[in-house]
């Protein structure tokens, strides 16, 4: 597994996304429209991937989906290199 996995998840949706440049940390990829309701089942995918096991959509831990703090920090704590990078 690569040593960044968050930044694998920046390039996925930076390369969805090619007016962009740079996506922040806190910034709603829903609401920014980084992501809509037919991207979101692949971006899924690709965390599931990366994570090596098969994440569980919770009421509870949905909101960590919205940006990518939230994907580093509850959706892919227990994965090794996620942390790698913290642009705190």
């Amino acid at each position: 597994m690569a040593a960044d996995v968050i930044e694998q998840v920046r390039t996925w949706l930076l390369a969805r996304n090619p007016e962009v440049s740079a996506i922040g940390w806190d910034e709603d990829l829903i609401d920014s429209r980084f992501i809509d309701s037919l991207d979101f089942p692949q971006l899924l995918l690709l965390l599931e991937e990366l994570a090596g096991r098969e994440l569980e959509l919770t009421p509870e831990n949905v909101v960590g989906f919205r940006t990518l703090r939230g994907i580093r920090d509850t959706v892919l704590a227990d994965t090794p290199g996620a942390d790698a990078v913290s642009h705190d």
